[in-house]
């Protein structure tokens, strides 16, 4: 899944919030040193707090106020704030005089606001920015960019790359569609990292997150490649010389001064993801309640049929090949993965899944554990952590990630969850992994919030019928 980049002035919507509050306080400060009364306000300076807003609006959408934002130096930003608010308080003033009861107003009150506003706005700005650029720094390590272009567009695609101030990826390599010989060297810093022969072997073996695709003469090439990436749920960014009207869930948009468009099995709004993260926050703090409640009831007896660690921690493989642990109450015997090589001949899954019926690995109170769903209570930290989601797609383990062909990696295009379409449609009832792989297709493919809560109330169903639990 790819984000959609926000546009317009809704990408400083948080300047845009915390100016209006520190002009509200500015206009809160001067009215209690005026009139010696913090609060509450007359009805007559009521009025005037709620006139700050549309003043304030109108001076963001006709004065341009936010344009290069991030880039303007300390002075720039100052003589910005200075016309911003001075732009404020003349159409305060022009809404005293049309509302014809100026008389009543303090002029100098009005005027006070201007200095102070200065003040507490300039510094807001200053604060919140260097926010953001911390933020763009550790944004850059959650999308990895591998770039396929030629030998001659290299320097002039990365150069533009790298002078998008406002990037949000790290460019984690390049490769050259006409430099067979050319891995192990850097164009401006940024290595060569793979020929065309072993792309695909490349990006299974590493963090990708988005292919930036720069063919321009091989415009055949280029669309046949973004088909095959993105059928192995990668994001991919087409320069618009080779823009062809067949591509799928497209977005235009800039990168410096090039223009690219993006394809994605799903390209989703900030928004959304923002409220499924703040969904993943909540839900994980009430499933940690009971996840301790679980440790009181049953670690005395995990402990009594099987000593060794109450939870078991496995690498597990997330969100475009990212490695994390994963964390369960341990139900299976210490000696586990080893015996699993012995009883690989009975596994009934069809494909790079292994599941038996009646595993002796699992000792008694597991299988309840199992069956109850209670041994994956533990991944709620998982979720917190932003590991997994509520919802997603089931992590493979390592050895299950080192078999899989490139179609396979289309699930791992969004966070793994601790349901999913596969868990929510029987979970062990499913022995065909290439099922589970449509399945987990069809989510991220068709994701909403709607969605989501509708896997969490028929996993829920799931597990208090125990169909398909083992």
């Amino acid at each position: 899944m790819y984000r959609k980049n926000t546009k317009g002035w809704l990408k400083h919507l948080d300047f845009l919030i915390w100016d209006l509050l520190l002009l509200e306080l500015a206009f809160f400060i001067v009215y209690a040193y005026r009139i010696g009364v913090f609060f509450p306000f007359s009805p007559l300076y009521q009025r005037m707090a709620i006139a700050i807003v549309p003043a304030h609006l109108i001076t963001v959408f006709f004065g341009n106020s936010y344009r290069d934002m991030i880039r303007r130096d300390r002075y720039a930003e100052f003589k910005k704030v200075c016309v911003h608010s001075f732009v404020v308080i003349a159409l305060l003033i022009f809404w005293m005089f049309l509302s014809q009861n100026s008389y009543y107003y303090s002029r100098l009150l009005v005027v006070s606001m201007l200095p102070v506003s200065v003040v507490l706005v300039y510094i807001e700005r200053l604060l919140w920015k260097r926010v953001i650029r911390k933020r763009l720094r550790e944004s850059k390590k959650e999308r990895q960019i591998l770039v396929i272009t030629t030998k001659e567009g290299s320097e002039a695609i990365l150069q533009a790359l790298q002078q998008d101030f406002y990037r949000t990826y790290g460019v984690s390599g390049v490769v050259l569609y006409d430099g067979a010989d050319a891995t192990g060297q850097s164009i401006l810093d940024v290595p060569v990292v793979a020929e065309m022969a072993s792309v695909f072997d490349y990006i299974r073996a590493h963090v990708v997150d988005e292919i930036l695709l720069d063919l321009e003469g091989y415009e055949a090439v280029a669309e046949q490649l973004l088909n095959q990436l993105v059928d192995a749920g990668l994001t991919v960014h087409v320069t618009l010389p080779q823009f062809s009207q067949s591509i799928r869930n497209k977005q235009i948009h800039s990168v410096g001064n090039v223009t690219m468009v993006t394809s994605s099995m799903n390209l989703v709004p900030q928004w959304k993801l923002a409220v499924k993260r703040i969904i993943d926050i909540v839900g994980a703090l009430v499933g940690l309640l009971f996840t301790g409640i679980a440790c009181i009831i049953f670690a005395p007896i995990i402990k009594h049929q099987s000593p060794g660690p109450l939870f078991f921690a496995q690498e597990r493989v997330g969100r475009n090949g990212r490695t994390f642990k994963i964390y369960k109450f341990r139900t299976m015997y210490p000696d586990a993965e080893e015996r699993k090589k012995e009883l690989m001949a009975q596994n009934k899954m069809q494909g790079l899944m292994f599941k038996m019926d009646n595993d002796p690995r699992i000792f008694p109170i597991g299988h309840f554990l199992r069956k109850a769903s209670i041994d994956e209570l533990p991944q709620f930290l998982n979720v917190l952590k932003g590991d997994m989601s509520l919802v997603g797609t089931r992590p493979p383990t390592m050895d299950e990630y080192k078999q899989y062909d490139m179609h396979h990696l289309k699930r791992l295009a969004a966070k793994p969850g601790l349901t999913g379409m596969w868990q929510a449609s029987g979970r062990s009832d499913i022995t065909d992994f290439e099922e589970v792989v449509r399945l987990d297709a069809y989510y991220i493919e068709n994701w909403k919030l709607s969605l989501d809560f509708k896997l969490i109330l028929k996993t829920i169903r799931v597990v208090f019928s125990a169909k398909g639990a083992e």
